[in-house]
């Protein structure tokens, strides 16, 4: 080998280390900015996570301040006639039977917005006894099946089926 070819292959050598350190210079740059975008990429999902979670925060805390809203406004009516009742009832003094039907009116509103808002009264007389639905307060001797309702002191009331105050009730015993 000449000399002059080594030196042509030493040169080659010298390209081809310039190209392969070119070559590894693009590829960190690429890599980097790879690395950069995947960043903002992962800063950008975690804002929307943050995001999501303050709205669902939000949300829950309207639904929790709002909950009875559609209840209020069942009750608002019925307000407004026990106001009315209330106003007539100097003019019912003279006998009238106006200040009955107003409040018998009245009490029809209320069960209406009870049951349009699933509140349900519980009456159970002449039912079995059962205590999750039930308060006894005493027990009676009586004719019949014993632990059977007799008397009912004050209406229970659900709603959707969850027991809003339970029925103060009078308890048959067996007699003996």
């Amino acid at each position: 080998m000449s000399e002059n070819t080594q030196n042509q292959a030493d040169q080659a050598s010298v390209a081809e280390a310039g190209e392969a350190a070119l070559s590894l210079e693009e590829q960190l740059l690429q890599a980097q900015q790879k690395a950069a975008e995947h960043h903002d990429n992962w800063l950008r999902a975690k804002a929307e996570g943050e995001n999501i979670r303050r709205r669902a925060q939000d949300d829950v805390a309207k639904a929790s301040k709002f909950a009875a809203e559609k209840f209020a406004q069942a009750m608002l009516p019925v307000k407004d006639s026990l106001e009315a009742a209330l106003g007539n009832a100097a003019a019912a003094a003279d006998g009238s039977n106006t200040f009955k039907d107003g409040v018998e009116l009245t009490l029809r509103q209320l069960e209406q917005a009870f049951t349009a808002n699933g509140i349900v009264t519980i009456n159970p007389i002449d039912e079995k006894f059962d205590p999750h639905r039930h308060q006894a307060i005493s027990q009676i001797e009586a004719d019949g099946e014993p632990n059977r309702v007799i008397n009912v002191l004050q209406r229970g009331y659900l709603l959707h089926d969850r027991v809003l105050r339970a029925a103060l009730v009078v308890v048959s015993k067996a007699k003996g």
